[in-house]
């Protein structure tokens, strides 16, 4: 018999929509995915979670899985590798060889942040190197920092970030920023920030528990110099993770899954909440809301049934 409803992803918003749809009575399996937990099991300090002053990603997180299990939600660690969405009820096909037939899904398998994968980025890592500025800006107060990026997410991260730090090195590889939003012109007259075009990041450098130093490779003559930092904030995009489900339900040009209504797909009973459809926030809050949200059209979905 099918499942009422199955969650694909275990970010805030996928635990989240758990803990909704768990509490709603639609004994709800969530499949946690390669990354449990989602982004913010590897971020450190995180103090924009409301109620919590100050809290580690992966606490926060599993504390939420916790309410999600306490309130009935089956939580299984596996990976979703297929679906097939062409007829109800929809299947879904995990690595470990399961197969999963449900009544309604809720999609929230979130968003990867583009790295640069270069020698440091991993070591440091929530050490240093961060892809919020929204999250970590407090961190950096009076600091001297980069931003690698010139489109619209590196401006908004500049733009934020110039109200904290004392000042920001941004690094393109290109002649001038790509950016169309017009706070691009409020960062080009802000004497905080100075600008490196032509350029690379080749190497983060640092001691056991910060940056310290970063090189940096012009494209055009290779010539590398080195240059004392404080932190590195890498805006060069996100990658949504819909790769299984392109082809089963709209997606846009960028990746993202198309929402038609609220957090409804185009596909009737498929709904999606969180960075996997959220180009524009892409704040654990939101996604949490979202999480919320799908949750109550995925249940109202079903009563109508």
């Amino acid at each position: 018999m099918p499942q009422k409803v199955v969650i694909i992803g275990s970010g805030p918003a996928g635990l989240t929509a758990g803990i909704y749809t768990s509490r709603a009575k639609l004994e709800p399996i969530l499949i946690e995915g390669m990354q449990p937990g989602g982004q913010l099991t590897t971020t450190n300090k995180v103090e924009n979670w409301p109620g919590d002053i100050e809290i580690m990603g992966p606490e926060l997180m599993m504390n939420i899985k916790k309410q999600a299990k306490h309130n009935g939600c089956q939580i299984i660690s596996d990976t979703v590798e297929k679906v097939d969405f062409s007829s109800k009820p929809y299947k879904i096909f995990t690595k470990n060889g399961k197969e999963f037939e449900a009544e309604s899904v809720i999609i929230a398998t979130g968003a990867t942040h583009k790295k640069l994968h270069i020698p440091g980025e991993e070591k440091f890592w929530g050490k240093g190197v961060s892809v919020c500025a929204t999250c970590d800006a407090p961190f950096f107060k009076d600091k001297e920092i980069i931003v690698v990026g010139g489109g619209n997410s590196a401006v908004y991260e500049i733009y934020h970030l110039a109200n904290f730090a004392k000042k920001i090195t941004v690094i393109h590889i290109l002649d001038k920023l790509t950016a169309t939003d017009p706070i691009k012109d409020e960062v080009l007259k802000n004497p905080k920030v100075e600008f490196i075009f032509n350029s690379t990041l080749t190497e983060i450098k640092g001691d056991d528990q910060k940056v310290t130093e970063v090189a940096i490779q012009n494209q055009k003559t290779k010539e590398t110099k080195t240059l004392k930092i404080n932190g590195i904030f890498i805006a060069i995009g996100l990658t949504p993770n819909t790769d299984i489900f392109k082809g089963q339900i709209d997606i846009d040009n960028h990746g993202f899954i198309v929402l038609t209504k609220n957090t409804k797909t185009s596909k009737n009973g498929i709904f999606a909440a969180g960075d996997v459809a959220d180009y524009r926030y892409k704040q654990a809050i939101t996604a949490a809301g979202l999480g919320c949200m799908a949750a109550i059209d995925c249940q109202k979905y079903l009563s109508k049934k």
